[in-house]
Order: structure tokens, then sequence, then C-alpha cells
């Protein structure tokens, strides 16, 4: 027996997972197979001996799909990229490449993911495609630690800011000797050796000098521009780099002409454009240093679910108790956690109790009590009692590295909104270059102007047309928007699921455990004939303790909450149908339903209606007899949760629908939809039918979010347009929902929808300005109103306003960090 997974593409929704199962479940030969549609992959075991490979392909491929063998995701970061043209550039790159599947570059996180088949391709020729496009890719195995990547970010935002400095520093006095002179009322005196008129060459070359340091300072964006240039995909640094060439040389060649006398300068200056040239590469120096700072605090929600692991956990060992590093814990092992300590990872509690902060994880603020047996989560705080407790998860197995994985997928994910911005980039730059030198050429054919006009328009054109603030537009918001979520216990986990969740128009519920808290209780107690409601409650738990039932295990547990002491039951007897019965203290005692009480002729007085009430609202009565006389009702309920209204409440606020799925009889269901203000209710509905209910209401073309705890609910989710799963701090990857809410509280839902909201309003917001920006900026920069006699951009102004459009996105971006639930 052979077992395998492929990687599936195609798929859309659950039914594609199951037609998919269906087919293959045909084949002579499998023994089994599952299909996700989370993680795109198929898993199936078979005998090869009868079935091959090219069998389970077809299979696939007549369901309407393909399957991949051996596929892998992997990771990589990406060095050297300056704009959405680097990304779109690796992206096509890579996608060439044949096995390769998937591949998307995140210019924001400056990471790559990769799908490729193993036998096809190998990870040096993927490393070997990018450095041919003129970046380089660092496998995520071969990536150095969190804390060397934080100091790494931090070295490049201290060189930059370094170079600023000095670029500034030999800038300052090149544009007040270029510039000085032409301000007006007489401008800023100069030396009489920098005089322009009477020292025309000194004025020249004085500037040159100061110019060369800029240069050299600046001259990343010389290698890394020319080189994209030559293969032939130019990039932002391409702009910069050819639009200063131009100055400066343009610069040289003046200079050169002064030199040998054939220009000379009567009056004012000589055209040099150094100064621009030099204060271009300077002001997007500093556009470069404030986004960079910019993309660091995007990222703050990864560094501070990082910095909640402790360093070091204390182990037994040997019977003794040792501190050992927290990569060293390994499953198994028991550790030790005192008052105020973080817990280090994962586990059960063996000996002791305490409560337990767990707010960093949930966002919870009140302690959880924990006994024996409870579960524990790393990162968590012990308040005020010791314990000791068995490792269950360690290392990328806990719960706040899973975590932190799906916050960093979400955050290197893309959303669909981001296609358009993507494919304006991919042909931005080339389209520019083209503009810039057919502006230049215009203006100096059918202008009459002079070349130097013409080259200031072109110099402008390429500086002020910049990719990258259409680039950070999207993957800033997301990076922001998902770190929040994380923040406030949504995990959401793809850019796809963050801009799905704003169109949502119906919300379902399931019902128990989403709605209701899941675990029934004794919520009324009538009692007759001189019983008392503990003698009422003692009896019906004493015969329930007999009975695995959830609704005889309430019983029980309320008993056991009032302290009563249970009696010895015998000759229990369970009766389908009707009830259950046995002898207490050489009594008979019954529990059980009306049906079985007027079979036994036993006189219900009033007991009835009141039976009938406590069911309308959502309860199930027992009725309970002694020696055929009724004695008391026991009524259990799977209670509401204390947010359930709030949270539906503010669902409706938003002009969202609720409804409720269930597989309680509909007199019970819709007794709890009346109670929380639920819509539409879907009742007696089986967990397999679940889906069914989604599909319909999609039919109805409502735009729906199957809310549910991600188990039974599971085909579901899938089906919903989006899948949000209630979790329990301990459950983050339920694979089939798009967004997990750590709490399991239902006032999420709407926080969730709201982020979205906020989210891809944001995006619209900075998409709006980046095209916005082009679409203004580069008219003017071509002399459109120099045209109406207005003013002609200078470059050092275009140079400018590139560099501030950035910082613009990312600084509009950051003010979601500010996202409160209303």
């Amino acid at each position: 027996m052979v077992k395998d997974t492929y990687a599936i593409e195609g798929m859309t929704c659950a039914s594609c997972a199951q037609s998919i199962e269906r087919n293959v479940k045909k084949l002579k030969g499998v023994q089994e197979v599952s299909v996700n549609l989370a993680t795109e992959k198929m898993n199936i075991a078979y005998d090869s001996h009868m079935l091959s490979e090219n069998d389970i392909e077809k299979a696939v491929a007549d369901a309407g799909y393909k399957a991949l063998k051996n596929m892998t995701n992997q990771e990589f970061e990406i060095e050297g990229m300056t704009c959405a043209s680097c990304a779109q550039t690796i992206e096509k790159s890579v996608a060439k490449i044949n096995g390769v599947s998937k591949v998307s570059v995140n210019l924001a996180t400056e990471k790559m993911n990769v799908s490729y088949d193993q036998d096809i391709v190998s990870t040096n020729e993927l490393l070997n495609v990018v450095e041919g496009a003129g970046y380089k890719a660092i496998p995520a195995t071969a990536l150095p630690s969190k804390d060397q990547l934080g100091e790494k970010r931090q070295a490049h935002i201290k060189e930059l800011w370094t170079r600023f400095i000095w670029s500034a520093v030999f800038t300052i006095p090149l544009l007040y000797i270029a510039m000085g002179p032409m301000l007006p009322f007489g401008g800023l005196p100069l030396p009489n050796f920098l005089d322009p008129t009477h020292h025309t060459i000194t004025f020249a070359v004085t500037q040159l000098i100061l110019t060369f340091p800029v240069i050299y300072l600046g001259r990343s964006f010389y290698t890394v521009g020319y080189k994209a240039l030559f293969k032939g995909h130019p990039n932002m640094d391409s702009l910069i780099a050819i639009g200063t060439t131009a100055a400066l040389l343009q610069g040289i060649v003046m200079t050169v002409l002064l030199a040998t006398g054939r220009v000379v300068v009567h009056h004012g200056h000589p055209d040099l454009y150094f100064e621009s040239a030099a204060v271009i590469l300077v002001l997007i120096t500093l556009g470069k240093y404030l986004e960079a700072v910019s993309k660091g605090k995007t990222s703050e929600a990864i560094k501070k679910l990082m910095g909640l692991a402790p360093k070091t956990a204390r182990v037994i060992r040997d019977g003794q108790e040792v501190e050992i590093s927290i990569e060293e814990v390994v499953t198994g092992d028991i550790l030790v956690v005192r008052p105020g300590e973080k817990i280090p990872v994962d586990g059960v509690i063996v000996d002791g109790s305490s409560s337990v902060d767990e707010s960093m994880i949930t966002g919870e603020s009140l302690p959880v009590e924990k006994k024996i047996e409870d579960t524990v989560v790393g990162a968590s705080i012990n308040k005020n009692g010791s314990f000791r407790f068995k490792a269950t998860k360690v290392g990328k197995d806990t719960t706040l590295s899973q975590i932190i994985k799906l916050v960093e997928e979400a955050q290197g994910s893309k959303a669909p909104i981001a296609k358009l911005a993507d494919k304006v980039s991919g042909i931005f730059v080339p389209i520019v270059m083209g503009i810039a030198v057919l502006s230049g050429l215009a203006w100096f054919f059918l202008g009459q102007e002079s070349w130097v006009f013409a080259l200031t328009i072109t110099i402008s054109v390429l500086v002020i047309a910049c990719p990258c603030a259409l680039g950070l537009a999207t993957p800033t918001a997301i990076m922001v928007g998902t770190g929040k979520g994380a923040e406030n216990g949504v995990l959401i986990k793809s850019g796809d699921a963050l801009e799905e969740a704003q169109k949502i128009q119906t919300v379902i519920f399931d019902k128990t455990g989403t709605i209701t808290k899941g675990k029934p209780v004794v919520t009324d107690i009538i009692h007759y004939n001189e019983y008392s409601d503990d003698e009422v409650l003692l009896l019906a738990a004493s015969v329930e303790t007999g009975s695995e039932h959830p609704l005889g295990e309430a019983i029980v547990e309320g008993a056991k909450e009032r302290n009563l002491p249970l009696k010895n039951m015998k000759e229990f007897q369970a009766i389908p149908g009707h009830g259950i019965q046995g002898k207490i203290e050489e009594q008979l005692v019954c529990l059980g339903n009306r049906k079985w009480m007027l079979e036994n002729q036993i006189d219900l007085l009033d007991a009835q209606e009141i039976s009938d009430r406590l069911a309308s609202e959502g309860k199930t009565p027992m009725y309970l007899a002694v020696d055929d006389k009724l004695v008391g009702i026991v009524a259990v309920a799977d209670t509401i949760k204390e947010t359930s209204v709030a949270a539906i409440e503010k669902l409706h606020r938003m002009g969202i629908q609720v409804a409720m799925i269930t597989g309680d009889n509909k007199r019970t269901a819709e007794a709890i939809a009346k109670q929380v203000g639920i819509d539409r209710v879907f009742s007696e509905v089986l967990p397999e039918d679940k889906a069914m209910e989604v599909k319909k209401l999609q039919n109805e073309g409502m735009y729906v979010a199957m809310v549910g705890d991600g188990i039974n609910d599971a085909p579901a989710l899938a089906q919903a347009n989006v899948g949000i799963a209630i979790g329990s701090g301990t459950d983050v990857a339920i694979e089939s929902a798009d967004i997990v809410l750590m709490r399991g509280d239902l006032m999420d839902v709407p926080t969730a929808i709201e982020l979205s909201r906020e989210t891809i309003k944001n995006i619209k917001q900075n998409l709006f300005w980046a095209f916005a920006y082009n679409t203004i900026g580069i008219p003017i920069a071509m002399g459109v109103l120099h045209l109406f006699g207005g003013p002609l951009l200078n470059p050092m102004f275009a140079g400018a306003a590139m560099s501030l459009s950035s910082v613009s996105v990312l600084l509009n971006a950051l003010r979601l960090k500010g996202f409160k639930p209303k």
C-alpha cells in the first residue's frame, strides 16, 4: 500500500473537493482518499500494483481539476527589490519555470512563496532564476533568526539615515551655490570666486565636486537600476538612475563647453543641473528611510507575538528541577511553573492549580482558573499558584507558533484587489520611459524649445513616475489589518479572506457551541407534593448517575454544584423514547417525558402547562415521579452565551441578515432564535446537510459567512464565501475556516467584518492616491501646465513628490493601527 500527497489546482468550494473524492474513490485499488479545500491537497492510500499515478491524475482531471504530485511550498526572502515592478519581474521569471505551480512576491514583506514540483524543479534553479532577474533569494531554511532579521532591518534603516545625512551635507551647499543667486530680491550672497558671471568655470567645477560624493553615496540606485535595465526589466531605480545620470551628464557637458569657451555666460548663470541630480538622490534616500521605518511599524504585531514566548523553561529531569532553553523542551517533559512566570509551552496540568492570564493569546481579559487535567497555553502568564504540567506541544506546534505562522502567511498573501495594481506596475516603468523620451523629443522638435528644456522634461517625467506607491498600497494595509486582527483575537488567514469579509450580507451561526455555550445546564426546578427543589434535583441526579446522556450529565453536575450527596440506585433501566428509572431506598424513581407519565397514569396536575412554557423557551423539561406520584419537573437547556444577543444586534446595525442552523427540532430552534433576535432559522438539519443550506442562501444571491466550531461544521465552513471558526485558543489551525476567532466570543464576528471593511477602505484610498498621483504628476512633468502659461516642474520637486507618494501610502496604512471595534 502506497501513501501519496497531491496538490490540487482549480478548487473553489467544498463541492469541488467532494467531486474529486468521488471520482478517485471509484478507482480500483484506492483504500482511502481525502481532499482538503483549505490546503488544496489530496492524500491518498492505494495499491500501486493495481493503480498508477497516471490513473489518479486522470481521475482528478475527469472531475475538472489538476493533480500535481510531489508539490512543495517554500518561502524565500528576497533582497534588492525597490518597487512593485521588481516584484512583478521576479514573479514572471519564476512562473516561467516548468514545474512551478504558483508564485507570489510581496513587496511589503520582501518575501516570495513558491509552489513547485520537487521532481522537476530544484531550489538552486529557483535561486538562479531570481538572481538572473537581478535579485537575491534566500531559502527560508537558510534565513537568519527573527532577532537577526530585526537587527538586519535596523541596520538597513541606520544605513539609509547615515546615507541621507552625508548626502545632505554635500547637497545643502551645492543647492545654495546653484540656486542662491536665482532667488528674488538680489538672491543670496556668494563669495566672489564663485560668481557665475566672472568665475563661471569655478562655479561649475565646485558644483561638480560637491555632486560626486552624493552620486557615490547613492550608487546603489545606479548598480541596481542599470543592471535591471540591461536585463530588460527596468524598475524604479532605473528611472532614478537614468534621470539623475541625464542631469549629471548635462552638467558635465555644459562644464566642458564652458571650459573650452564654446559657451560664454554674460549674465545670469549656466544651466548645469548638478543640484537637481543631488537633490533628487537626497530626497529619494529620505523617502526610502521613511518607507523602511514605516514598513517596520506595519509588522509590529508579529514582533509583539514573538516577544511573548519565554526564553527558558524549568523542567524535571532525572528527578531534578533544571532550567533549560525553550528549544530543548520535548513533548512529554514535566515542567514547573511558579506564580508570575510565563508558561513555556502548551500542555496539561498534572499537579497543582492556579489562575492563568491568557489575554495575550485569546484577548480574554479575565484570568482562567486551571486545575489538574486542564490545558495550558504557552506564553500565557501564571498568576497566583504553582503547578506542574506535561508538555503536549512544543516548538512550531505550540498555539503561539501557529498564531505567528497564520499571521505571517496572511501578511504575505495578496488580496484580489491587488491584481489591478500588479498589472499596472508590471508594465508601468517601460511605458514611463517611453513617455519621458517622447515628451522631451516633442518639446525639442515640435515645441522648438532648447535641448536643455527638453532634457528637463525628460528628467522630470522619469523621476516623478514611480510605481512604489502602487506596489505598497495593498500589502501594507493587509499587514497592518491582519496584525490588528491578531491583537483583537481575530486570526485572518489570507488577504482573500480579509477582502471577502467586507462583502458579507448574511451570517449563519451554528447553534450549539456557537450561539449557545454547548454545555447543557439545569435551568429550572419545579417541585410538587411537599418535595423541595433540592430533593427533586437530588433524586433526578441519583437516577441519572447510570446514564451517559448529556442532559443527564447536566443534572448530575447541577446536584454537585449544590453539594447534594447522591443516593445509591439499583435496578437502573433506560426506556427508549420514554426516559429512565431505578430504585432508590426501595422507591421507584422515574425521570422522563409526558408520554411516559400518561402511560403510567400519573396525575400531571398543572405540570403540563409549565412544561409547555419551558419548552417554548428552548428548554428540555423532564418529569420526575416517585412511586407513581409526580414530585417535580427538571428543565435542562444549553444556555445562550452572554455576548450572543449583543453580537447579533450589532450585525443588524451593520445591515447584515443573521440566520441560525441547528439539528434541534423546530420549536426549540425558534425559541432560541426569538431570544437572540435571529432573522431566519434552519432547524432539524443534519451535519452533512449544513453545506447544502449554505448553498441555498448563496443561490438566492447572498454573500454568506458561516460561523461554527470547525469540526462538524467543516463542510459548511468550506462552502461559505467566508468560513469563520470559533476557536478556543488551542485550536487555531482549523483548516476549513478563513477566519479563526480565538476567544470564541461572537462579538468578534462583527469585529472581523468591521476590520475587513476598514482595511479594504484603506486599500482603496491608497490605490486612489497612488493612481491619482501618477495621473496628475506625469502630465505636469510632461509640461502640460507650461503649454497654458503655467510653471514647469523642476526635477527636484518631482523627486520630492515621488518620495512623498510612497510615504503617504504607508502612513495612511498605519492609520489602521488605531482601529478599535465600535
